[in-house]
């Protein structure tokens, strides 16, 4: 790669990785969960490495930029590595594993290299690399997040992340989380973005922002700089927020009053982006009540394509539509969560926790920084409800209940929330009615989609989304 690669001042340019060593990165990256391209005829090549120092100097740490690319995808993916001298006894690296050999016995392992052979891990729950990392990256105020005190000895890799990589590091005030983006965009990654902006303005229901690491790369030519990983407050002994709620709906005990406080919060949340981060004339104007109704007519002919039994729905749908799009007014588009659910929810200490900005990974950061309306985020969790019911086996009038409190809760923190002014955008504007109209129509083509996905892949849960449709559009026409 050559000098003109963009990159942070803080980080070495890009060099050209060995060829070995992208040889056996193609080798192993098909069986990673987080790999986007299963089953697919990839193209992988090498963009270039950035080389970072541990400050103990006890092993090569190198982050590997690949390009993979299908008949359908086109994406960046970050690899970090860590390269060692082989040991055959105990693991040097903490608390990584199990040893150090190429056989599959250590899940970190991925092979050996050149001669004399050097041993390469994925480098994510790595001391070396953790060390190096938090040597370099920046945090609130420029403070570097390597003097709180975390422990790079001992991390514990989260498993089965579908996406990314994530790391806790034990320290002060119940630690660290390091997330480790797979995927890589050129921008500003939501997930680092939208928690700072919050924090910014004094918002607390986001585990705090502590630090940020950003890299440049050449993307089919053009300079490039996106975000490599970020490193969040840890909450211990935080629940599942969809977990929660099944474990809630098995033992027939309501979720409403929890779903009321979890209202408030995401109300407080849509009222503190609108300051953190203000939308122009333009962007707050950006969804009309005719966009709302051709988005749910899309969604509609793209699920019947797939679902062909879904036509039966045409003419309810119709009447969706065609009642939205009449609307006068519709909520103000605002930055939001884009793809809220009880599962990107924690509880702690007697509050909710939001997590989990990033949206769709392999999607542009354009699209996943689009102004939207808040009331997205609101659908996304009145859907959650209905699967831990399903999960947990409560009735109908246990999901009632959640829904309707999150929806007071949600209201309430509206009209009374300290933010008020620009974040009115959050929909306080627009009258109960048109706001139910609104709601109705993006829940129904999240359920859209959740049919299609459920028919494709979970055929079993397929009658969640279904009841769910039949609640929003009655029966089918047969």
């Amino acid at each position: 790669m050559t000098s003109s690669t963009p990159h942070p001042d803080h980080l070495a340019p890009l060099a050209a990785t060995d060829p070995a060593l992208v040889g056996l990165l193609r080798s192993w990256l098909p069986a990673r969960r987080w790999f986007p391209a299963k089953g697919d005829d990839v193209d992988v090549t090498s963009i270039g490495t950035i080389a970072l120092a541990d400050p103990e100097g006890d092993a090569i740490v190198q982050v590997v930029l690949l390009r993979a690319r299908t008949s359908a995808l086109d994406t960046v993916l970050q690899v970090p590595v860590t390269l060692r001298e082989p040991h055959d006894g105990a693991d040097s690296t903490g608390g990584t594993g199990g040893a150090d050999s190429a056989d599959g016995t250590d899940p970190a392992v991925i092979g050996l290299i050149g001669s004399p052979p050097l041993l390469v891990r994925d480098a994510c729950g790595d001391p070396a690399f953790l060390r190096a990392w938090l040597a370099v990256a920046t945090g609130p105020g420029g403070v570097s997040p390597a003097t709180i005190g975390l422990d790079t000895q001992h991390p514990r890799v989260i498993a089965g992340e579908q996406s990314n990589t994530s790391v806790i590091l034990p320290g002060p005030e119940g630690g660290a989380i390091l997330k480790v983006f797979r995927a890589l965009s050129p921008g500003k990654n939501p997930d680092v973005e939208i928690p700072r902006a919050l924090a910014a303005v004094g918002w607390w229901h986001v585990p705090t922002p502590l630090g940020w690491l950003e890299a440049g790369w050449l993307d089919d030519g053009a300079p490039a700089i996106g975000h490599l990983a970020v490193l969040s407050r840890f909450v211990p002994a935080a629940q599942d927020g969809f977990e929660l709620a099944c474990a809630m709906a098995g033992e027939g005990v309501s979720f409403a009053p929890l779903a009321e406080e979890l209202g408030a919060v995401v109300a407080g949340m849509h009222a503190a982006l609108a300051t953190a981060i203000p939308m122009s004339a333009e962007d707050a104007s950006s969804v009309s009540a005719q966009g709302v109704a051709d988005a749910v007519a899309a969604r509609f002919r793209w699920a019947c394509d797939a679902v062909p039994s879904l036509v039966g729905y045409a003419d309810a749908v119709l009447a969706v539509t065609n009642s939205a799009a009449a609307l006068t007014s519709v909520p103000s588009a605002q930055r939001i969560h884009g793809d809220l659910h009880l599962g990107q929810a924690l509880r702690a200490e007697g509050s909710w926790f939001l997590t989990d900005f990033e949206g769709e990974p392999l999607a542009p950061i354009a699209t996943r920084s689009r102004p939207d309306l808040p009331v997205r985020d609101v659908a996304g969790v009145l859907r959650s409800f209905d699967y831990a019911a399903a999960v947990g086996g409560a009735d109908e009038a246990w999901t009632l209940d959640a829904r309707e409190a999150l929806l007071h809760g949600y209201r309430e923190a509206q009209s009374q929330d300290a933010h008020s002014g620009p974040a009115a955008r959050a929909g306080a504007e627009v009258s109960e009615t048109d706001a139910l109209e609104i709601l109705r129509a993006v829940e129904l083509e999240r359920a859209l989609y959740e049919a299609v996905y459920e028919a494709r892949n979970r055929p079993t849960w397929a009658r969640i989304p279904a009841a769910a449709l039949t609640r929003l559009l009655g029966p089918p026409a047969l």
